[in-house]
């Protein structure tokens, strides 16, 4: 796993949907002036609060702020999915899937909103079973090898179908799946039970052990827990009520103390000291200036201990 040098993602999920567009330029433009990289974004984003009913409307905004910004193209890293998007509008049963015809019509309409020539990294958004996983691969290497992505990932897989997918592309002889989208965060949820938001995978000491044994990236969804960290009005969801997380959180607040930190800054350094990339949604400048500032957030070898115990 590439633990070199971890960084904050911008997620832009909310962006033109949640977040209206000059909000959204201003929050890119603090994340690129904050020494900001990477874009995180979706063909599908956000078709469930989109009025038209599908997705696109968040790589449209990048793509306006790419055109408004000369220059911007060449200072941020564009990281989009394929899998979810509906093709018949507010019908997610309708979604286009992983064929290899899916994968190229999806990647061509995302190039298109977003006004550039590729994709720095493209996304599996999730698994489909439907599709034999060896078009998927291939479809994926051959986007790969015309240049139109430079690098591919698997977002919300288990562990055993990257690996199978990893040896089914050495088969073909293309690109690899070389990063892990999964969800994770300081405070886990009540062993076995299941996650209540829909398509969501969590991290597992399986995952990891896959990504640090080949290297692979490993970027992180849900990171602050949508500001249940920091908002009485957004607590977590009840999968979360269990003692571990009294106890987690009780660690978060003194160590926070100790660094003069937020919760959400310790948590985001506790994500970048496993050498996993966090993702971060913001509707506000503040909040991803907040984000950012957690580069600087030291945690040492006893915080660390002392959030493994109370987890």
């Amino acid at each position: 796993m590439d633990t070199k040098d971890p960084r904050i993602v911008l997620g832009t999920m909310d962006f033109g949907t949640r977040v209206a567009q000059d909000r959204a330029f201003s929050i890119l433009d603090a994340f690129v002036a904050g020494g900001g990289g990477w874009l995180d974004t979706a063909n599908c984003y956000s078709f469930w609060t989109d009025p038209a009913g599908v997705g696109g409307a968040s790589e449209r905004v990048i793509g306006a702020w790419l055109k408004a910004r000369p220059g911007a193209r060449d200072t941020v890293r564009i990281a989009t999915k394929v899998r979810h998007n509906p093709l018949v509008p507010h019908a997610p049963e309708s979604a286009e899937g992983l064929s290899a015809r899916a994968v190229h019509a999806g990647v061509e309409e995302s190039l298109g909103r977003l006004g550039v020539d590729h994709v720095d990294l493209l996304w599996a958004h999730a698994e489909d079973r439907t599709v034999p996983l060896e078009e998927t691969v291939g479809a994926f290497g051959e986007l790969v090898a015309k240049g139109v992505a430079l690098r591919v990932g698997a977002a919300n897989h288990a562990a055993w179908r990257v690996e199978r997918a990893r040896s089914l592309a050495r088969e073909q002889g293309v690109e690899p799946w070389t990063c892990l989208q999964l969800r994770h965060s300081l405070v886990q949820p009540r062993p076995l039970t299941p996650v209540a938001e829909g398509g969501h995978r969590l991290l597992t000491t399986e995952d990891l052990d896959l990504a640090r044994s080949e290297g692979l990236a490993v970027w992180s969804y849900s990171s602050l827990m949508w500001g249940s960290y920091v908002r009485a009005d957004k607590p977590l969801p009840s999968t979360y009520d269990h003692p571990g997380t009294t106890r987690v959180l009780a660690v978060l607040d003194d160590v926070a103390d100790e660094l003069a930190a937020t919760r959400n800054q310790v948590v985001l350094a506790w994500l970048m000291r496993q050498g996993i990339d966090p993702i971060v949604g913001a509707s506000r400048v503040e909040q991803i200036e907040e984000a950012l500032a957690a580069r600087r957030v030291r945690l040492g070898a006893e915080h660390l201990a002392r959030l493994a115990e109370a987890r």
